[in-house]
């Protein structure tokens, strides 16, 4: 009897589904297509167009003074004597403290005031429930240049002009209308009967909302706090108004004290100007994705 003999070639022979033999499957190429090329290229062009701004003023920063009206885009030397010249030669050390305290102290009264005031509207049906998140709405359309004498006068006869505290209330008021607004929506799209089974276990209301609530709602509690403390941080027309002595005055105000009737000093506003936006942009990079998820709060069912 003849017996069949099968001889193989150098390498291993692999037996595929259908009895054939292959030595190795290859990765598919990855192709680019024309569409995909043309939106990353666009991408990048907006991301430059949004970026030279600020690669502009880190350089501008950085020039000397002597090189302020060259031409050319990058100065022959870096000057970074320009950051310690102005801080030590002008108030903005207490700027800078000025507006901690105030981004910090309306962003802080925002939260205290706006999460029982969401909380109370997304969970009970109270009589004008609409017409109260109408209101809170409507208020979101004043201006705060067009409140600014009243303002001025409420706080003069109270004397509390140059005060921390009359910039962090009228930070906190026209910021709390927004909290209570996204709160407000977030909160509506938890599960009320999370926050029963935990009543049913014996936590009253209020342990509830904290226990349970709370920390499902952190999305949208931490875009609330983005938002308020970098309007805070921005905030310009009620500072210039309401502080009147330089050491008083917030960063914003501050920085524009660079500017003066016949000249602007250039490397030392755009040196004040980085210091500025350091802060936000540390604080916006850590919590970004809790922003995101906050800004989309309520749009599924």
């Amino acid at each position: 009897m003849a017996t069949a003999t099968r001889t193989a070639g150098p390498g291993p022979v692999k037996e595929g589904p259908a009895g054939g033999s292959k030595r190795g499957a290859r990765a598919p190429r990855r192709t680019f297509r024309p569409r995909t090329l043309v939106i990353t290229a666009v991408a990048w062009l907006l991301a430059a167009l949004f970026l030279a701004p600020y690669l502009e003023m880190i350089v501008t920063a950085l020039r000397p003074a002597d090189e302020l009206r060259d031409r050319t885009y990058l100065p022959d030397k870096l000057d970074w004597s320009n950051f310690i010249d102005v801080w030590k030669e002008s108030s903005l050390g207490d700027n800078l403290q000025v507006t901690l305290l105030v981004a910090g102290g309306s962003t802080l009264l925002v939260l205290l005031v706006s999460l029982p005031a969401a909380y109370y509207t997304a969970r009970m049906r109270f009589k004008g429930r609409k017409w109260f998140l109408l209101l809170v709405l409507v208020t979101q359309m004043f201006q705060p240049t067009a409140l600014l004498v009243g303002l001025y006068r409420e706080f003069y006869q109270l004397d509390m002009l140059n005060s921390v505290w009359t910039l962090i209330l009228t930070n906190a008021a026209f910021n709390l209308a927004f909290a209570v607004w996204i709160l407000t929506a977030y909160i509506g799209s938890i599960p009320p009967e999370l926050e029963e089974a935990a009543m049913v276990d014996g936590t009253s209301r209020f342990g509830a909302m904290i226990k349970v609530t709370l920390p499902l709602a952190l999305p949208g509690v931490v875009t609330a706090v983005i938002f308020t403390f970098i309007s805070a941080w921005n905030e310009f027309v009620m500072g210039l108004t309401l502080s009147t002595e330089p050491s008083s005055q917030p960063l914003t105000v501050g920085i524009n004290n660079f500017i003066g009737a016949y000249t602007v000093q250039w490397n030392y506003l755009f040196a004040a100007s980085v210091v500025a936006i350091i802060p936000v942009v540390v604080l916006f990079a850590f919590i970004e994705r809790h922003v995101v998820s906050g800004l989309t709060a309520g749009s599924v069912k």
